[in-house]
């Protein structure tokens, strides 16, 4: 499965399938308020949030421009209920995780729009937009460019991103996009993780090695992709999408000399040359059915990467001798089909199934007489069904249940080392999950919203961290796991001036029998899964002078759990409140117009740890987070 590089720039919207909990979350960019939010559904078709069988939460393009100088998916994906994105995190637990970015469309009429963020640790972002409409033809054009010295030591990073959207009603049935994205992030420091101790001597410090083998990477990234949509008759359409890409890493990894020169070891560099594409097909027909009306979708997705992966000496910052040279290719197919059957004005039913097909190869070509050769291929194929119910009780409450199968591979990241020995882990089993989830949904007054739903996830071969040094991690099935919790989001609208928002997660996520680490220590059952928050919560108040005009201010309030730092359990993290402030004006002049915001986080300069690296072989599990941050910024747009 392709994951696009996600950037939460003012153009981007995204939709979350299921990520800590199971379920669907849409982040929508959306300008009226007052309108139900509409959800792609795996379907790939429209649907009423409020219909959908599933926990459904919406993000609109301006909640992500106020949420944050628009840097880490984490500034607005925390307001979502189980959806917990942390920064600095490597790796992170998301059974049957999909995450998608959508680019809104270009107003009619077009603007042009510059910004300036900037903020400690000379954090600075530039961008500028161009987006309009004009006869058949929409377009959008968005370049950003950033750069922190970052607030711990070797943390720095630059950045620069331009994002195109294209669009042409070729006719009344006929729509023909086009999506084109160029990323490149030369720098990226990795100051490691801390042991408890050094957090408590010197949170911004690195480890002696991030700094001597200049630990981080340089990351480049381009794609393209098409998308037609033809509508064949009143009740039938189709659709095709096709995409290319290719992207280059660098990655230095802080691994001992000592240890890179092992036979069987890859080094301390990792050089990455990737190329990917896929294209998918839809078929979507809708007849009335007895009372309702039924939509049968039909659906085909191919998709394959190829990559040169190769290792170095990483000679203290300085490329050394080649260690690992392999091809390696990925290739999936998907065939899927769904149904959607609105039975009466009471019932509604959703029921799909998927059939998967995913085939790793790895061809090695560094073999000597105390390296062996690594080549080989592994295959995995999956069947997976879905059914959900909604029970429609008059136009203001509705109660879903639905239950399905995940089927979650591991990546070429995740079998790419094996603890042992040389060359990439085939061994690697998929998770095979299976998702409950029981909900309900309330528009409780006029403009006031609730959604509520307890969930339930058993997996079984959980693909966890087995141990991680230096910035490599090793990857091991760990047998079965349970997540289990609960959902709460509030929406309200409490006047024209006065709004407030709550998203509260609550999740259990614990194995489920005993097995061995990597340490040769027996891991309970019952114990807890590393890295995953046991809660959550963010709220928010807003006040808005004038909808279209004026001032705005909020506040929020970010609760975050504990955490465990390896599957023995041996420590966690202490739960943290903390509050963030923002301030707004706009001003119009014409054609003009200027907003200004002042953002403050962590107000009360709260000392907390923002994520974990779980298994941590030298125990350095802690990524200790930021204290209090002030972000200025400017945007000045003027309608042509």
């Amino acid at each position: 499965m392709h994951h696009p590089t996600l950037t939460p720039t003012a153009t981007m919207a995204l939709l979350c399938w299921g990520l800590s909990a199971g379920t669907t979350t849409a982040v929508h960019a959306q300008q009226d308020r007052t309108l139900d939010t509409v959800v792609i559904s795996a379907s790939r078709q429209e649907q009423q949030s409020f219909d959908a069988p599933a926990s459904v939460q919406a993000v609109d393009q301006t909640v992500i421009q106020s949420a944050g100088p628009m840097v880490n998916l984490s500034e607005s994906a925390i307001r979502i209920p189980g959806v917990v994105v942390l920064k600095a995190q490597l790796y992170g637990n998301a059974a049957g995780g999909v995450l998608q970015v959508f680019t809104a469309d270009g107003p009619e009429p077009a603007q042009l729009q510059t910004t300036l963020d900037l903020g400690p640790q000379r954090f600075q972002r530039v961008g500028l937009q161009l987006a309009g409409h004009r006869g058949d033809f929409n377009y959008r054009i968005d370049h950003s460019d950033f750069s922190t010295e970052g607030w711990r030591v070797n943390s720095q990073a630059a950045r620069v991103h331009t994002n195109a959207r294209l669009r042409w009603t070729v006719s009344e049935q006929t729509r023909l996009t086009l999506v084109a994205n160029v990323f490149d992030q030369p720098v990226s420091g990795d100051p490691l993780g801390l042991t408890r101790q050094q957090v408590e001597e010197n949170p911004r410090q690195a480890v002696l090695n991030a700094t001597r083998y200049r630990a981080g990477k340089s990351v480049s990234q381009s794609q393209i992709g098409w998308s037609i949509d033809h509508r064949l008759d009143r009740d039938s359409d189709v659709s095709a999408r096709f995409y290319l890409g290719q992207r280059d890493l660098d990655n230095r990894l802080s691994i001992p000399l000592v240890v890179q020169q092992s036979p069987t070891a890859a080094g301390g560099v990792v050089q990455l040359d990737r190329q990917f594409g896929g294209l998918g097909v839809r078929y979507a027909q809708r007849r009335d059915w007895g009372e309702g009306q039924i939509q049968w979708t039909l659906g085909l997705d191919v998709e394959r990467m190829n990559e040169r992966r190769r290792g170095f000496i990483n000679d203290f910052g300085v490329v050394g001798a080649l260690k690992r040279d392999e091809d390696n290719a990925v290739s999936s197919l998907g065939l899927y089909t769904q149904v959607d059957w609105a039975v009466s004005e009471n019932w509604s039913v959703v029921a799909g199934v998927r059939a998967n097909e995913v085939q790793f190869s790895i061809q090695d070509f560094f073999i000597r007489p105390d390296n062996p050769d690594d080549s080989g291929r592994v295959r995995f194929t999956a069947t997976n069904p879905v059914i959900g119910f909604t029970r429609h009780i008059g136009s203001d409450l509705n109660l879903y249940a639905n239950v399905g199968r995940g089927f979650e591979t591991p990546t070429f990241t995740e079998i790419a080392y094996t603890a042992d020995s040389s060359g990439p882990n085939l061994g690697l089993r998929p998770a095979i999950s299976t998702h409950l989830e029981v909900g309900v949904k309330a528009r409780v007054a006029d403009g006031h919203r609730v959604d509520a739903a307890v969930f339930r996830i058993d997996t079984r071969d959980e693909i966890v961290v087995a141990s991680s040094i230096g910035g490599r991690s090793v990857f091991r099935n760990a047998g079965d796991t349970r997540r289990q919790g609960f959902e709460l989001s509030y929406a309200g609208q409490w006047s024209p001036a006065w709004r407030s928002h709550l998203a509260f997660t609550a999740i259990q996520a614990k194995f489920r029998q005993p097995f061995v680490s990597s340490s040769n220590a027996v891991v309970n059952a019952g114990n807890r899964i590393p890295g995953v928050l046991d809660r959550f919560v963010f709220g928010e108040i807003v006040w808005q002078h004038r909808p279209d005009q004026g001032w705005e201010a909020a506040l929020e309030w970010v609760y975050q759990g504990s955490m465990a730092v390896n599957d023995l359990n041996v420590d966690r993290t202490a739960p943290s409140n903390r509050f963030n402030l923002r301030l707004a004006h706009d001003l119009r002049r014409g054609p003009w117009t200027l907003r200004q915001t002042l953002r403050v986080e962590n107000l009360t300069d709260r000392f907390y740890i923002g994520s974990v690296i779980a298994n941590e072989s030298n125990s350095r599990f802690f990524e200790p987070a930021p204290g209090r941050q002030w972000f200025l910024g400017w945007t000045l747009s003027r309608t042509l």
